[in-house]
């Protein structure tokens, strides 16, 4: 049954492998330069940017995917869900980033997972513009490609926490009531915060510890294996299964990880 199972594990992470290249041939040979901005916020004086090209995107790893493994579910950040039938899901964001996709910024990304029974087995995180992406491996390991080298993850050695190089934004989504109950830890922010890149950057040993709010599920499921791999530790703000998603805290060492939980207790 094992070996089975390693052999199925190869068949989706070829192919998740596989899809940086055509990702970023679809966008600079038929997207790129064409995008059209809308708000779905629901809110008048909310901003939730989609463009045209987000859902083309999608559009075309939905047909990807079912093609290759007509059984699973997909779920996506704009066209829903399609129930699985195989045990296996697709989560999609088709661009982690679209604010800062639609400001110019080249760190927006491509994030792709595949679940079994609804645990995240393995991640993509394709960075078009930055021409490198990060994957999982079928062998429990993460790395960085760049120009067709693999380069294997491993987060950073524990340092003292006054020295730890953290990434967070709470921009929008917390309070400054809420800030302030966690001034402390606000204070150690002292790094941007890129979306996926900033997880990334914790997979490479760049950064520390990374703290966002308010995050989905397929901001998130690409991380887990990801971080997990490289030897770090993600979780809610409430110590709970990242998979649930929402405000979420990573870090590269444990010690670090229930400081930082311990001081987010007052906003949890």
């Amino acid at each position: 049954m094992q070996k089975i199972e390693k052999k199925i594990k190869l068949k989706y992470y070829k192919f998740l492998n596989s899809l940086p290249k055509q990702l970023n041939h679809l966008y600079f040979s038929k997207l790129k330069g064409k995008f059209k901005l809308k708000n779905k916020s629901k809110n008048k004086s909310g901003f939730d940017p989609v463009t045209n090209i987000d859902r083309a995107f999608e559009t075309f790893l939905r047909k990807k995917i079912l093609k290759s493994f007509p059984d699973d579910g997909i779920i996506g950040e704009e066209f829903g869900e399609r129930k699985t039938k195989s045990g296996f899901s697709w989560i999609l964001d088709p661009i982690d980033g679209t604010r800062s996709f639609v400001i110019g910024s080249p760190t927006w990304s491509n994030l792709i997972s595949v679940n079994y029974k609804k645990i995240p087995i393995l991640g993509l995180v394709n960075f078009p513009i930055l021409k490198k992406y990060y994957i999982t491996g079928a062998n429990n390991s993460s790395y960085l490609v760049e120009n067709n080298k693999f380069k294997k993850l491993h987060v950073a050695q524990p340092i003292t926490f006054n020295n730890t190089k953290m990434a967070g934004s709470f921009f929008g989504w917390m309070s400054l009531k809420n800030q302030l109950k966690i001034s402390r830890l606000v204070k150690f922010m002292r790094f941007p915060c890129s979306d996926a890149l900033s997880y990334c950057q914790l997979c490479e040993g760049k950064l520390d510890a990374v703290i966002q709010c308010s995050n989905k599920i397929w901001d998130v499921h690409p991380m887990i294996p990801l971080i997990e791999n490289a030897g770090g530790f993600i979780n809610t703000w409430s110590n709970k299964d990242p998979k649930l998603a929402g405000n979420i805290v990573a870090s590269s060492n444990m010690k670090t990880h229930k400081q930082l939980l311990k001081m987010l207790k007052p906003v949890v």
